[in-house]
């Protein structure tokens, strides 16, 4: 049978000691606001300076030119191809640029203001969960997780996905507290739009979301059933609305899609994007050949969160919180089925683990794609606390899970930023110390313990904890060690950190409105040479019309694709281009494969001598000339 102290938990969960209230009134939201305000300020210094994604920011430069390629997410103004992707990241973005201008704080503005709501949804959710002190804590743990502010600080649609997932999490726990459908809807319609950000990862919740509605929520068991239905069906509806509308679109009005041999936006997200990632079949329900190959990255096993590259940037909470939610299921066992916090620890629970198998069993992944776990890391390390400080000041045997909590959490930061040392030599003494007094004063607490003494041992138990991954978040805001700009990673650790550390001048952050000199000259030739053709230029893939797209807003040709094995053009489709007078240009590359269309230039076209176009040789780079009789 409940005791009256459990019953009273079950209704209050994480409360408060009644005199403290006023005190914690008077200090919660000016915390919360130096909270938002550092978030801010670590997510958006240097915005002007924006680490561009080169395929992004060409994308988003084009979306912000012509609403045609902003709806179905053109690579190029005139919507030749898609992106290897939905477009719905980009939006955000492509809106942004289409009214500020193509600036580089302009492309990277939304990431910030995606990054700060996240952290302010985060706060509400878990206070309403576990308590604001609870709430306060998850709102600085997320804020001071290096991966989000690496991520916060570039143009990749990671940031959008993580703030929708969230507000789903905050829709669910209102629809289960409440036993209203509207928040249950509402779920649904968000992770619909997180399917618009990041495609199928967006689901990965679903059946976390669907467990706990059905294990807390109240109501017999089949108008539970019924409701979940409604939702689910509402997430798909929200979910295929892009898929749907380019499959209604005849072929000859849209953009080719990107990653596909049948030009399916089906193909595109469930093969491309999908199946792809988890098997040898490069050629998934169609998915262009090498996708598998191309996404190789080496982030991938059941190690993957602690590898001394992707530990650093998300595992610092990661001991804490894997005790905070095995210690708070087991003391809320026998309590009713609807219990508030064991539905909150099942909520963040089965957020993390059902992320790390999937990372765990996938081809490969970046590290950055581990923000995603940020959110659920942060909500049981903060719920866990309370708990345990909770626990602690009512005595008896579970007092001893706070100071173990803290040491654990020490000795795992020693374990993680150990071989990386020698950027900050100073950290790890300091946590180690700081450790060290919190859990020895926390343990040693007795009848004669003064409370300055306790706050004392629990100040220096929260720094420890905290010290570390904020170095390694502030880090970012040197360049140096803010990871690549199709890679973000904070601290000293990846390809982007050894790059700009050993070769600076090969660094480039890929503005936009700001060609190279080498770009400029070419840009500068092509315009004095064009003749009201449709396309100013074809490429080879991808990867030669980046930077060119980036500086104009001029028609492009992207043959190939991102990966360049795009079937498109066809090379009918090409000599066709040529013949109206269309596409006069063409840029081939030794870096991507060749296709139909680029051994078609090759044999009909023209070489332009390098000199002509301002440089000195061609080096992976040769431009054709296709008009009749070059």
């Amino acid at each position: 049978m409940a005791t009256t102290q459990d019953r009273r938990d079950h209704r209050r969960p994480f409360t408060r000691d009644r005199h403290c209230q006023t005190a914690f009134d008077h200090w919660e939201l000016p915390a919360l606001l130096l909270i938002l305000g550092v978030a801010a300020v670590l997510y958006a210094w240097g915005i002007d300076r924006a680490a561009i994604h080169p395929y992004y920011g060409a994308a988003v430069r084009s979306m912000a030119a012509s609403w045609h390629a902003f709806a179905f997410g053109g690579l190029d103004p005139s919507g030749s191809v898609t992106v290897d992707k939905i477009p719905g990241a980009l939006w955000p973005q492509a809106l942004c640029v289409r009214c500020f201008g193509p600036h580089n704080w302009a492309v990277a503005l939304p990431q910030v203001v995606e990054g700060v709501l996240a952290v302010w949804a985060l706060h509400r959710i878990v206070r309403a969960w576990a308590g604001a002190p609870a709430g306060l804590l998850a709102a600085l743990v997320l804020t001071l997780t290096p991966i989000t502010v690496a991520l916060d600080r570039h143009t990749i649609p990671d940031t959008l996905l993580v703030l929708l997932l969230v507000l789903a999490a905050g829709s669910l726990q209102r629809a289960v507290s409440t036993d209203r459908l509207l928040p249950l809807l509402a779920c649904g319609a968000w992770v619909g739009l997180a399917f618009q950000a990041k495609m199928l990862q967006a689901w990965l919740v679903l059946p976390v979301f669907a467990v706990v509605y059905q294990l807390a929520a109240s109501g017999p068991r089949l108008h539970r059933i019924g409701r979940l239905l409604l939702a689910g069906c509402t997430t798909l509806a929200v979910s295929c609305s892009w898929l749907l509308l380019v499959w209604v679109t005849p072929a000859a009005h849209r953009p080719y899609l990107d990653g596909t041999t049948n030009n399916s936006p089906f193909t595109l997200v469930f093969g491309y994007n999908g199946l792809s990632r988890f098997g040898h079949d490069q050629q998934a329900l169609g998915a262009v050949a090498g996708t598998a190959a191309s996404r190789s990255t080496g982030n991938t096993g059941w190690t993957m969160l602690v590898n001394q590259t992707v530990g650093p940037q998300i595992a610092w909470f990661l001991p804490l919180a894997v005790l905070a939610l095995v210690l708070g299921l087991l003391w809320r066992a026998g309590q009713p089925r609807t219990d508030r916090l064991r539905t909150g620890l099942l909520l963040w629970g089965g957020w993390l683990v059902v992320h790390a198998v999937v990372f765990s069993a996938s081809n490969g992944n970046h590290g950055y794609y581990t923000a995603v776990l940020a959110p659920a890391l942060a909500a049981l390390t903060g719920g866990g606390l309370a708990l345990f400080w909770r626990e602690y000041r009512d005595g008896g045997p579970r007092r001893a899970a706070l100071p173990a909590g803290v040491a654990l959490t020490v000795l795992w930061a020693a374990a993680i930023d150990g071989p990386h040392g020698g950027s900050a030599p100073w950290l790890l003494p300091v946590v180690l110390m700081l450790g060290l007094c919190g859990a020895v004063g926390l343990w040693s607490r007795g009848p004669r313990t003064t409370r300055r003494a306790l706050c004392g041992a629990l100040a220096a138990s929260l720094a420890s904890v905290l010290l570390a991954p904020a170095v390694w978040a502030a880090a970012c805001l040197d360049p140096l060690y803010g990871g690549s700009s199709i890679s973000p990673l904070a601290g000293p650790v990846g390809a982007g950190y050894h790059d700009m550390r050993h070769h600076p001048s090969r660094v480039q952050r890929n503005a936009l409105n700001a060609p190279s000199a080498r770009d400029s000259a070419l840009l500068h030739y092509l315009a004095a040479h064009h003749s009201r053709e449709r396309y100013l230029l074809a490429t080879q893939a991808a990867y030669g019309a980046e930077p060119l797209l980036r500086a104009t807003p001029q028609p492009m040709l992207v043959m190939g694709g991102f990966t360049g094995l795009t079937p498109h053009p066809t090379a009918p489709q090409l000599t066709a281009l040529v013949s109206a007078h269309q596409l006069r240009y063409a840029l081939l590359t030794t870096r991507r494969p060749s296709i139909p269309a680029t051994v078609w230039v090759k044999r009909h076209c023209t070489r332009i001598p390098p000199r002509a176009y301002g440089r000195t040789s061609d080096g992976s780079f040769t431009l054709y000339d296709c008009a009749p009789g070059s």
